[in-house]
């Protein structure tokens, strides 16, 4: 059995090249669009999870300093925002500890940009809110997760839950 243990460390990149900095990111819930039933046959209410649709999703970045990069995703379009996430594992039968490679590709457009502050011997910490178009995640080079609601996509561990209904809308 093997103990995942901790992020060793992470980068942002924007487009796969180019380092944004450092920074502190809070990932996008995932929540699915409900819609409430009642009626005969049921005693009470329940909540039935509509297949594949999502709330919306906010990615939050939270800066250092003031720098060119920050700035740049501040500009209203779209961003691809790559998460390279070292993730610290143990096998204690083994003796062994290795990395391995989480990642994160969301495309982004900024919602909102808190500039921080400024004082002496002090991080900045302005940040910003980013609306998400797409995020996919990859454990190992893998695809695990991939979520892209403009275009009908909720692939979840190798289900694509939405295959279904691209197909019934002639997508």
């Amino acid at each position: 059995m093997e103990i995942d243990q901790s992020i060793i460390n992470f980068a942002v990149y924007e487009d796969s090249i180019e380092y944004a900095g450092m920074a502190k990111v809070t990932l996008p819930d995932v929540t699915f669009l409900t819609q409430s039933i009642s009626g005969a046959g049921i005693g009470g209410n329940i909540d039935a999870v509509i297949l594949g649709h999502l709330e919306a999703m906010t990615l939050g970045l939270e800066f250092r300093t003031t720098t060119a990069q920050s700035i740049k995703l501040s500009e209203i379009r779209r961003h691809q925002i790559d998460l390279r996430v070292p993730v610290q594992y143990e096998d204690p039968i083994n003796g062994t500890i290795d990395a391995r490679s989480e990642k994160h590709v969301l495309v982004v457009i900024p919602k909102s940009t808190k500039s921080g502050t400024i004082a002496p011997a002090t991080p900045a910490n302005g940040s910003g809110e980013y609306a998400v178009r797409y995020w996919a995640t990859y454990l190992e080079g893998k695809k695990v997760r991939e979520l892209d609601p403009l275009n009908f996509i909720c692939y979840i561990n190798g289900t694509d839950y939405l295959a279904a209904v691209r197909k019934a809308l002639g997508k």
